[in-house]
């Protein structure tokens, strides 16, 4: 997935190829999908906003610059188009406090996620993910499972670099809870201290 090789195929389609499309449609489909699954937390709205997000790419395929990734672009039009649908719902959020962790709890928690199999750890944590609210679970999502720069991910959700910093920690601080409640006593049971 370059950058060039995205080009190639919007150029392709600015020119007129509208079966080119299908190619990035494929390519960025099932990342679409999931970004808008965490931030609608509804299957079925999320599969509307991965529609309206690819009806939205292609009416504006001609404005993508280049400045950026065009992956990133994407995120960025995902990303607009679930606040709005989300704007649209008015959608109640799940509020999760944000406790204060003394060292050790930290450290067992760590160590009992060490403990666990790749796979499982990485379901484990995104099952705690999608408990966190729509923002704080898209975030996370990008810097984390689709390693996006804090730069990247500050142009998709338009804020500052700074601001995402604070944000992305705020959110590990609430996966924190999450993980706390849902896995440590089964995990340290399970493996041991």
């Amino acid at each position: 997935m370059t950058t060039n090789n995205d080009i190639y195929y919007i150029n392709l389609i600015i020119e007129g190829n509208s079966n080119a499309f299908s190619v990035l449609v494929d390519r960025y489909k099932d990342l679409v999908f999931s970004l808008a699954l965490k931030l609608v937390k509804n299957r079925e709205e999320a599969e509307e906003v991965a529609q309206d997000t690819f009806i939205k790419v292609y009416k504006s395929l001609s404005q993508f610059k280049g400045d950026s990734k065009f992956s990133t672009w994407i995120y960025k039009v995902t990303y607009n188009t679930c606040l709005d649908r989300l704007k649209k719902h008015k959608r109640e959020q799940h509020v999760v406090p944000i406790d204060e962790f003394n060292t050790n709890q930290i450290k067992s928690l760590d160590n009992a996620l060490d403990a666990m199999q790749d796979k499982e750890r990485i379901q484990a944590i995104q099952d705690c993910i999608e408990l966190l609210p729509s923002d704080d679970a898209f975030l996370l999502t990008l810097f984390y499972f689709e390693e996006q720069s804090l730069e990247e991910i500050a142009n998709v959700v338009n804020l500052t670099t700074n601001n995402v910093k604070v944000k992305l920690f705020r959110s590990r601080k609430k996966l924190t809870t999450i993980l706390k409640e849902r896995l440590e006593p089964e995990i340290i049971q399970h493996y041991g201290s």
